[in-house]
């Protein structure tokens, strides 16, 4: 199906609350065509806008807005989402929550040329987990994707991420949207720890141990200052859920991988929510805020589970 609108439309009259559109574009002219209007239109009508784009797309769009940009809520998506778990709950999420009265539209560019291979599992199951976290909420979140610069995989993730695709000025539904099953499909196992990794075993009795093994081993692999205190953190909640959720026991490996330190926590649980650690947790919560803490502090998160137990991989720079 395809229409006559601009690229930067929305067509909301006839959308569900929710709506979630790749935009694929080429070059710069194309990229603003795509964008601009969308942020003007909101603005128009009086809705909150966010962008939340790579930093060279970022002073672009800000240069092309003029006085309009002083409207916007900009944000750097190589520094706010540089770990994809984060985006949810912590750019997302909150700038919506915050304008619950109104419609809310959102630029998010979560997938840019030069994200690692390591990274990608995570950023595509982070475009098809936005589908469930925004079901029937009165917003729109446009995903650009440089269809020029990215591997034809992200091109076809994305068309099973989003579902509708515009593209050329022209807008159609995706024939081949399945974001449930993009969540199963990067649900790989990770790669193999490196053998010197050894892992420390724990249960309950062993929690203060591991957790002080993890802070040595930070500072031997070059973490200091907040950096340590964020794996401490990390360490403590992940352990404490594998001793809660976990069959009451898991192991640890910690090792360093270029320019990052990578700490790993395996267990016997099985985590069935794929939304768990990207829901801002509530005033009143209690409990359930451990993934999230993680997403929040570290780099990149991995996570791969299935009936036979779960390992959830951290990154932090160092």
């Amino acid at each position: 199906m395809t229409a006559t609108k601009t690229a930067g439309s929305t067509d909301e009259s006839t959308a569900e609350p929710f709506v979630h559109p790749a935009l694929f574009y080429r070059g710069e002219e194309d990229y603003l065509d795509g964008t601009v209007p969308f942020i003007r239109e909101g603005l128009k009508a009086g809705h909150p806008v966010a962008v939340a784009v790579p930093g060279p797309n970022l002073a672009l769009l800000r240069d092309s807005l003029g006085e309009d940009a002083a409207s916007v809520r900009f944000l750097d998506m190589t520094d706010a989402g540089r770990n994809p778990g984060r985006i949810i709950p912590r750019v997302l999420r909150a700038f919506a929550d915050a304008h619950t009265q109104t419609h809310v539209r959102i630029i998010g560019e979560p997938i840019w040329a030069g994200r690692s291979s390591v990274e990608y599992p995570a950023c595509v199951q982070h475009e098809a987990l936005i589908n469930p976290a925004f079901e029937g909420r009165d917003v729109t979140i446009l995903c650009p994707y440089d269809a020029e610069r990215l591997d034809k995989e992200v091109l076809t993730d994305a068309y099973a991420t989003h579902p509708v695709i515009i593209s050329g000025g022209s807008r159609r539904t995706s024939p081949s949207y399945a974001p449930g099953q993009v969540v199963a499909r990067y649900n790989r196992p990770l790669p193999a720890a490196p053998a010197a990794a050894e892992p420390q075993q724990f249960g309950i009795d062993e929690l203060p141990v591991v957790r002080r093994f993890a802070v040595a081993r930070g500072a031997q692999l070059g973490l200091s200052g907040v950096q340590l205190d964020d794996l401490a953190l990390a360490v403590a909640e992940l352990t404490t859920n594998s001793v809660v959720h976990g069959g009451g026991s898991g192991s640890l490996r910690i090792w360093a991988e270029e320019s990052q330190l990578v700490c790993e926590v395996r267990d016997r649980g099985q985590l069935n929510d794929p939304l768990a650690g990207r829901r801002p947790a509530t005033r009143d919560q209690r409990g359930g805020r451990g993934l999230l803490l993680v997403h929040t502090v570290a780099d990149l998160v991995r996570v791969h589970t299935d009936p036979d137990g779960t390992a959830i991989r951290f990154y932090l720079g160092r």
